[in-house]
């Protein structure tokens, strides 16, 4: 009997391990954004705008991708949140980094300010994609680079409201999310599908 016991107990250990195997690969904050610099190719005094930021970490990962010489807008929408990342650059003493109050609507971010603008499973939030979108453009210089990182519709999430309805769920399906980039005139450079957490990357160009 305990030799019955001692085999099933190995026999979930195993399969434990292999679906750990089989799930993709997490990454943290630091991780994910020195993928995301090598992919956008940032380089010492890149300017980069993490769009909502959320807690901070990608911004601050990225300020410090970018050294003393690049810098960060880190916006957020929500309030409380904005007051958050407030408190945290005054207290780490970031100087390379300016968090900015966005619109639904607006980056509010100056006209050409970036070379490259990041947006973490944010797109699908968007209640107002197309003017989001000429937001993001005017956002950039000419060159600059826009990464979308994102996630196919998942069953079990609440739905997100006020989204448009092709959508299809909580997520984006990814020909819609180029679909629409490039309707707003930005040029598709390269998909990478095997981004942490099973979302998928997306990097466009402005022409």
């Amino acid at each position: 009997m305990r030799k019955k016991k001692i085999i099933a107990a190995l026999l979930v250990s195993a399969a434990a391990l292999s679906v750990g195997l089989l799930r993709p690969a997490k990454a943290d904050a630091t991780d994910e954004i020195k993928r995301l610099a090598a992919l956008m190719e940032w380089k010492p005094g890149t300017i980069v705008a993490d769009i909502g930021a959320g807690d901070g970490r990608y911004a601050f990962a990225a300020a410090h991708e970018v050294g003393a010489t690049g810098k960060v807008f880190a916006t957020e929408i929500d309030a409380e949140k904005l007051s958050e990342l407030k408190s945290d650059v005054a207290k780490r003493h970031i100087a390379n980094v300016t968090i900015v109050e966005s619109k639904e609507a607006d980056t509010n971010l100056p006209p050409e300010c970036c070379d490259a603008i990041f947006l973490r499973r944010v797109y699908h939030h968007l209640t107002k994609p197309a003017e989001f979108n000429a937001a993001l453009l005017r956002s950039l210089k000419p060159g600059g680079r826009l990464a979308i990182i994102e996630f196919p519709p998942r069953s079990g999430l609440d739905p997100v409201q006020g989204v448009p309805a092709n959508r299809g769920g909580h997520g984006i399906p990814q020909k819609v999310l180029i679909d629409e980039l490039t309707s707003a005139g930005l040029q598709l450079v390269k998909t990478v599908q095997d981004w942490p957490d099973a979302d998928y990357c997306v990097l466009f160009l402005k022409k």
